[in-house]
């Protein structure tokens, strides 16, 4: 049994009812949800980042989704809980009503009633266009280096069978494994020495298989061939054979599965027609074995990852192709891609698309005081903070801890330091998030971005920018 979420949506798992006596009905039932523990999706600095969360009181169990999109087990083998990448337009159009009225923002607080239910309305609930996110993410080579740690795929668990159109896990690595693919063919393939079997003709290379010999010349008399195996260096080799496996399995799967890529055909289309022409002279691989046999080139960076996420692609559909063209519900290992980094990583790639990929201005991470700050661009009187925002609670009065966290980075003298500030001066600070639609293009320079951006009234210069990401 499939339960479907969207960010920040309560589900009531569980509510005690009583029969005509007053005695608790269903208390194994209550028992069995109380039990259920959510999947962590990482552990930072001593602090648990659940996947989910289960909010459980005396007579009450409820599910909300947080800042991941997945599927993955509630009670393995009978329910499992769903979060679509989706965004609710109410809670963005009130970050952006709320963020200048400490007021009324402080006040602001969800409750489960009858209003809020209809706010939860499938009609109130945006597409995020997550895989052009990921691909504009992994079209710049440094911001694809960042792109590792975006998704966590429990395989020893329990497959789950879900709805095609809920597989959100697949199109996510087939576009990640084009975007590195591409990067690889820009780079020009790995050459290798690899092993080749030949019947030559009057004369022997390398080393001769006897075995082969007996059987495919002594015994049918051709005295002039000799069944060898030799090195050659190119780029025939195993790995290029493997990867040039799992992009036939790509193709085959966007072809049939055009549906799942939101709109992105296109895009997906122009990537795999400039990759095509460098596997045509590949050979076909043999035996899957060979991934244990792989030795990564500190080089080509980018095949370590190619091929991690190649065999996640072969893994999910057990090897064979006829599986990436069928049109039927699918089994899917529990999973999660971690949304707000990949809105950070889009952030980034934008900011550096905008400012000459001068990775000397746009800082990604800076690290202070145990503290991670998302991007800095140190550009002298244009330099700014930003921080990236992907979800917005309902609970609307974090979005002022947001701001104050933004702005407490401005004071820190390590940080000015970096920005080479040293007049008596206040830092820019940005909050980056979500948009719903954009009419005009932004202006991401250094010179222009807070120009583009709405000015916070309750806060000394603290801007606030929405980036598009829906379809």
């Amino acid at each position: 049994m499939k339960i479907s979420l969207y960010e920040h949506v309560r589900h009531v798992l569980f509510e005690q009812e009583y029969d005509a006596d007053g005695n608790p009905v269903g208390t194994d039932e209550l028992s069995k949800w109380s039990s259920c523990i959510p999947r962590v999706y990482k552990n930072r600095r001593g602090q648990a980042y659940n996947c989910f969360h289960i909010i459980k009181s005396k007579n009450r169990v409820e599910l909300t989704a947080d800042y991941y999109v997945g599927v993955d087990w509630l009670i393995p083998g009978e329910k499992y809980v769903h979060v679509a990448p989706k965004l609710n337009k109410y809670v963005i159009e009130r970050f952006s009503e709320l963020s200048n009225k400490e007021a009324d923002v402080e006040e602001y607080k969800y409750e489960d009633s009858e209003d809020t239910r209809e706010l939860e309305t499938e009609s109130n609930k945006v597409q995020v266009n997550y895989l052009r996110m990921l691909l504009d993410a992994m079209s710049d080579p440094i911001v694809a280096k960042e792109c590792r740690d975006l998704i966590k795929i429990e395989w020893h668990d329990p497959m789950i069978r879900i709805e095609q159109e809920d597989d959100s896990l697949t199109p996510f690595l087939v576009v990640q494994f084009l975007q590195l693919l591409r990067q690889i063919v820009r780079k020009g393939l790995k050459k290798s020495y690899y092993k080749v079997s030949e019947n030559l003709s009057n004369r022997v290379k390398g080393k001769i298989l006897v075995g082969q010999q007996v059987k495919h010349n002594i015994l049918k008399n051709r005295l002039t061939k000799t069944y060898c195996e030799y090195q050659v260096f190119g780029e025939d080799n195993s790995e290029n054979r493997f990867l040039k496996k799992v992009f036939q399995f790509a193709i085959a799967y966007i072809g049939n599965h055009s549906s799942l890529f939101q709109g992105n055909e296109k895009l997906l289309e122009g990537i795999t027609s400039y990759i095509r022409p460098a596997f045509e002279h590949i050979g076909d691989l043999e035996g899957e074995n060979v991934l244990r046999q792989f030795k990564y080139n500190p080089f080509f960076k980018e095949y370590r990852d190619a091929v991690r996420i190649g065999s996640y692609i072969l893994k999910r559909f057990a090897y064979n192709i006829s599986q990436a063209t069928e049109k039927q519900p699918v089994e899917t290992p529990p999973f999660w891609i971690d949304m707000p980094r990949l809105f950070e990583l889009y952030v980034y790639q934008k900011l550096l698309e905008a400012n000459g990929h001068d990775t000397g201005k746009i800082k990604y991470q800076y690290s202070t005081y145990g503290n991670s700050l998302d991007i800095l661009i140190k550009d002298g009187k244009n330099s700014i903070i930003i921080d990236a925002k992907y979800k917005l609670q309902y609970k609307s009065h974090l979005v002022h801890q947001d701001i104050r966290q933004v702005a407490g980075y401005a004071r820190l003298n390590k940080v000015r330091k970096e920005l080479e500030i040293e007049e008596d001066r206040n830092v820019d600070c940005l909050i980056i998030y979500p948009e719903l639609s954009l009419t005009e293009e932004i202006n991401l320079s250094a010179e222009g971005i807070i120009k583009d951006s709405s000015y916070i009234n309750d806060y000394y210069k603290v801007y606030k920018l929405g980036l598009g990401v829906m379809n």
